[in-house]
């Protein structure tokens, strides 16, 4: 473990953090903070932690196994108050080192909870959650079944196209293991390491997710990021249709909030909202969401969401605190901010070229898009990891709206 070397600026009396999880946009905007804090990530960081001073503990989180209390004993010795998670890998770690550094055993099962995707959606029907209809698949035989009993429920004829069904890997956060199965030949391309799975009914509708930092099992800031595409495209504030919702929405997370007994925290749950006017609970991380949804909130608000996630964490933040950090929903956004997740469309690439009506829209900020290091482009299966992000912020949401889903027609690889 590296000497604390950064506590210049840090309050002694405020809690002191351990981040589970190597994230440059997280590290930079918590040693800007005034709270204590010490990274905890696999040993492949440790050599530029060192190099650049970041307060470092090496751990590799394979398999929760009964290690976790000797992680938990050695944050404990050195005056760690809380654990705060990234990623979907670090989620169940931070619980049961959380339940043993504040004392409270049921934040193990919590984190459980929010990281099997079936159990999850138990749970919350359980709670009188809205859920669409969902199973658990073992091996493809269960994939074709749910699809034949989904559609046969939904009256089709043969020879009519399949509804589709969702096929989500267990263990696969985001997009990463998500499939859309039409047919059986969708089922024979799912490899066996995918299983086992969480298998939903589609829901035509809106989609959208929410980022609500709590604290004291109080909603302390909530934000709608309005999809445009999933696996594509997100914009945040969400147009002014979508936020008319806004009070019903947050009853929904003050619901989600009872029936995982949260009381502190960060939650970045997905719903539906269908065409007769239904919330339905997709499902949800306790821990930031992927496609940089906090930069973006960021880019709108101003406050930046990783030290919100240290503040909903800490056990010794005040209310006080809270009130001065976090602004008002819609009302204080300078603008809408929106990113677009940059897939080649060709087979083979060989340069990166912005398209020029993006280039020259005002709209568009900037990008971090890779070169593309080999000609030939993997076919995607499963949603995939994009090349990159294209990054806009403006005034209309409509326009925003339309310019991310106008994206999905371009060549950015030539």
């Amino acid at each position: 473990m590296s000497e604390m070397t950064a506590d210049a600026g840090k309050d002694p009396n405020k809690g002191y953090v351990a981040i589970f999880g190597w994230s440059l946009n997280a590290i930079d905007a918590i040693d800007r903070f005034d709270r204590r804090y010490i990274v905890v990530a696999p040993s492949w960081a440790k050599d530029y932690a060192d190099k650049h001073d970041i307060p470092f503990m090496s751990w590799n989180f394979e398999r929760l196994n009964e290690n976790s209390f000797e992680i938990a004993q050695m944050l404990k010795d050195e005056g760690v108050d809380v654990a705060v998670p990234l990623y979907e890998e670090t989620v169940e770690w931070a619980g049961a080192v959380n339940a043993v550094l504040l004392d409270n055993p049921r934040l193990l099962g919590q984190s459980m909870l929010f990281r099997d995707k079936s159990l999850m959606k138990r749970r919350a029907q359980l709670g009188g959650i809205r859920v669409g209809v969902f199973e658990e698949a073992h091996d493809r035989g269960d994939v074709i079944r749910f699809l034949k009993r989904v559609n046969q429920t939904l009256l089709k004829l043969d020879g009519d196209p399949n509804d589709p069904i969702h096929f989500k890997a267990f263990d696969k956060s985001g997009t990463a293991g998500h499939r859309v199965i039409r047919t059986p030949e969708d089922v024979d391309n799912i490899p066996d390491e995918e299983f086992p799975a969480l298998l939903e009914s589609h829901l035509d509708g809106w989609e959208f997710a929410v980022e609500a930092w709590i604290k004291n099992g109080k909603v302390q800031f909530l934000n709608i990021s309005e999809y445009v595409t999933l696996g594509y495209s997100v914009f945040v504030p969400a147009t002014p249709e979508l936020e008319a919702h806004r009070e019903r929405i947050t009853e929904e997370i003050e619901k989600l909030i009872e029936v995982f007994d949260i009381d502190f925290g960060f939650i970045h749950p997905e719903y539906f909202l269908t065409s007769d006017n239904k919330l339905y609970f997709g499902e949800g991380a306790y821990r930031p969401p992927g496609f940089n949804a906090l930069e973006l909130i960021e880019r709108a608000y101003g406050f930046n969401g990783y030290q919100g996630l240290v503040l909903a964490f800490d056990p010794k933040t005040t209310q006080e605190e809270l009130d001065a950090f976090f602004p008002k929903e819609i009302v204080d956004a300078k603008g809408h901010a929106g990113c677009f997740g940059v897939y080649p469309r060709r087979r083979v690439v060989s340069r990166l070229e912005i398209p020029e009506d993006t280039a020259n829209h005002p709209y568009f900020e900037f990008h971090e898009l890779a070169d593309p290091r080999e000609q030939k482009v993997a076919k995607r299966s499963a949603f995939g990891t994009h090349w990159g992000l294209a990054y806009f912020f403006g005034d209309n949401p409509h326009e925003l709206r339309d310019l991310l889903k106008k994206q999905e027609e371009l060549d950015y690889y030539v």
